[in-house]
This record gives structure tokens, sequence and C-alpha cells, in this order.
């Protein structure tokens, strides 16, 4: 089959599968109506879909030989849109990722292979999960089985900006996304009059020795040339001026490439936090509110699909080797147990301004949504025929 003149005869399609997903606009591991949606769309292609991991959703196509994994994420961030789209979700919650262009595409590719499923040598196990940008969705339906049989898994995340359609970057030497361990740390001190301090403990005196302690763990406890990110977005305490409180919470981000160092980090920050806390009179709890490894390909594997892509005939088709970015992506917790690719694909715009990911007022250009359809259908066909 010509998968990209078969996606572009589907365009409206896609295009409308990907409309509605941006309108529902769900966050976290609630993508209950999205959910809902690609069943239906799949039960009328003839698959036969089931949930998994609470709202994620499993359907597999062809029959025996290797199984390949192709994987799309749901879910929306919690602000508002302001991308002033005719269809822009209206709910408080917002697409600015393009995880609606994932689920569409991947809806796209699974129309086209349900077409083409005579010609398949091997099954491809179609996933859409939930929850991940809260890092929990991937977990959830590993945990509930997904990868069961799988041998290998595809993945690709929609690129926004000012770049022209046609750019797939990948990276095939070493890690394409960075780690995230999330964290909370919890100051305890002693509440008292602000005007008699010495009854009591500050935790925020606390909280502000701890936070530069962390600053120390990047800047003395690693190697200039290791990537590690550590950023504090969130301090909490407190309710009058006048008070000492008896908390103050941290929250932030610790990212990393390096799996020895990051285990290591994640050490030294627990207890810093702790040594320092007690120095001064209170204690620190640390909990690691999300964990996620960094996201390695198999370098193998990339090279491999990277060719398959060169066959679909994108017009500006162009690899970008070498891509890392210090986001992270839980498509990581996948690629921690099977051999599997992550690739970016161009969604961008060469005639205007386009703000970048995560921003309200990001806008995806709709033409990528058949390059992709193509890419992951192509691929796949491809992988079962070279690896059946």
């Amino acid at each position: 089959m010509d998968y990209l003149k078969r996606a572009i005869e589907l365009k409206d399609v896609i295009v409308a599968d990907r409309r509605y997903v941006h309108q529902l606009a769900e966050v976290g591991m609630e993508t209950v109506k999205t959910a809902d949606y690609v069943i239906e769309q799949l039960t009328k292609l003839g698959y036969e879909p089931k949930r998994c991991g609470g709202n994620g959703v499993v359907a597999t196509i062809g029959k025996g030989g290797k199984t390949l994994l192709l994987r799309a994420d749901m879910d929306a961030l919690p602000f508002p849109e302001d991308s002033g789209e005719e269809f822009a979700s209206t709910n408080g919650h917002s697409h600015s990722c393009g995880h609606d262009l994932h689920t569409a595409w991947l809806l796209g590719a699974a129309r086209m292979l349900k077409e083409n499923e005579a010609a398949l040598e091997g099954t491809i196990k179609l996933m859409w999960q939930p929850g991940e940008e809260v890092f929990k969705g991937s977990k959830a339906m590993i945990a509930d089985g997904v990868l069961e049989g799988v041998d290998a898994a595809i993945a690709c995340h929609a690129a926004a900006g000012q770049i022209p359609l046609g750019l797939v970057m990948y990276n095939d030497k070493n890690a394409m996304m960075y780690s995230n361990d999330s964290f909370k740390i919890t100051c305890v001190g002693a509440p008292s009059h602000g005007a008699y301090p010495e009854y009591g403990v500050s935790p925020i005196n606390i909280a502000a020795h701890v936070y530069l302690g962390m600053q120390e763990l990047i800047s003395r406890e690693k190697s200039s040339t290791i990537p590690m990110v550590l950023t504090v977005g969130k301090i909490n305490a407190g309710v009058a001026n006048n008070s000492i409180p008896g908390e103050c919470v941290l929250e932030g981000t610790m990212r990393g490439t390096d799996k020895d160092l990051r285990e290591k980090l994640k050490g030294r920050l627990v207890a810093m936090a702790e040594k320092t806390a007690e120095a001064y009179g209170g204690k620190a709890i640390v909990e690691w509110t999300a964990e996620v490894p960094p996201a390695i390909c198999d370098p193998a594997m990339v090279k491999q699909v990277i060719g398959y892509l060169g066959e679909v005939g994108v017009p500006g088709f162009y690899p970008v080797p070498d891509m890392q970015a210090s986001a992270s992506e839980d498509f990581a917790c996948v690629l921690e147990q099977v051999p599997g690719v992550l690739l970016y694909i161009s969604t961008g715009y060469v005639d205007r301004p386009v703000a970048a990911a995560h921003d309200p007022k990001v806008i995806y250009n709709e033409d990528a949504l058949c390059q992709a359809a193509a890419y992951i259908a192509h691929a796949a066909t491809r992988w079962l025929a070279d690896n059946k």
C-alpha cells in the first residue's frame, strides 16, 4: 500500500479526529471521553479494543510473528488554551503538547493498517495511553500487561515551532530525552510568634538552606561533561507575615541522561535535605512524586526505522540526528523494557512565528498528520516484514 497517498485521501478524517480530541482536552489519568472516542472509532474499523491501565486503550491487528507496539498519548495540560484556533478547547485545559495529534495520527495509521491487514507479516499492538504529562500512564498500562508479547516499540512526538515539515529528529547514540525525578520536600519546624523566633524552629529557614544545598549537588558533585538539571518550581509556607509556620514545602524536578549519576544524586538529595534540616533543629521528609528514566532508543532499530521513513515519499523529508531534549517522556518506561524508537516529527510552520510546546498559544500544522500516519503505518509494515 502507498501509505502516504492513502493518508492524504483520509486527511479530512484524520483532521476531524484531531479536532474532536483537541476540544475534549482531558488531563492526567482521567482521559475518559478521549478513550471512549478512540474505542468507538476502532470498533467501527473492525478492531476489538479494550481498556488498559485505567483509561488507556489497546487494540491488536495481524496474526502471529513478532509483535510491534505503536504508542500514542492522549492527555492534555491543566491550563486554558490561547491558540485562537476555531476548534480551541474551552474547558480550561489545552492540548498544548500535541497529544491530540498523536492520538489522531495513530488512529489514521490504524485505519490504513486495517485496510492492509492481509499484507502484515506479524502482529501490531496499538496503545493509547493517559497520564503522560504526570508520568503515570505508561507505568499503569505496563502493570496491566500492555507489553506482554511485545518485541519492539515505536512512538512519535509532535515538534512545534518555526521549522519546516519533513524533519524527523532522532538519536541513535545516547539518551534522546532526560530522566525525570519529581520531588516534594516537606521541611518540618516548630511554629511560633514571629516576634519570638527563639521559641520555634523556622521551616522556611530550613527550606532556604536545603534549596541552596541542592544547587551544590549539580555544581559540585557531578562532572561538567554530564548533563543534569535541577529545578525547584514551587515553595509554599505560611499564612501570616508575623507567624512562623510549622511546615515549608519545596517541589521540583531533577533530570539527566546518566543512569548511575541519577541514582547517586537522588540519594545525595535525600541525605542533604535530612541532615540540613537536622542541623537547624527540624526534619525533612523527601517524597519522589514521579520517576521516569532517560529515553534511550535502540541504535540498530533507529537506523532501520529512519530508513523506512525515507521510503514514504514525504516532500522535504530530512532526518536530523543527535536530537536531545532535557524534557522527559514516559515512553522511556517502555524503552526500558523492550527495544524501541522515539521520533520527533515536525509539525511546524516556516511562514509565521510559532510558540513552543506547553505554551497556551502554540499551534500545530495539521498537514503533518498525514505524514506521521504514513510514517507509522509504513515503518510498522516494513519492520514486521524484516523481522519475521
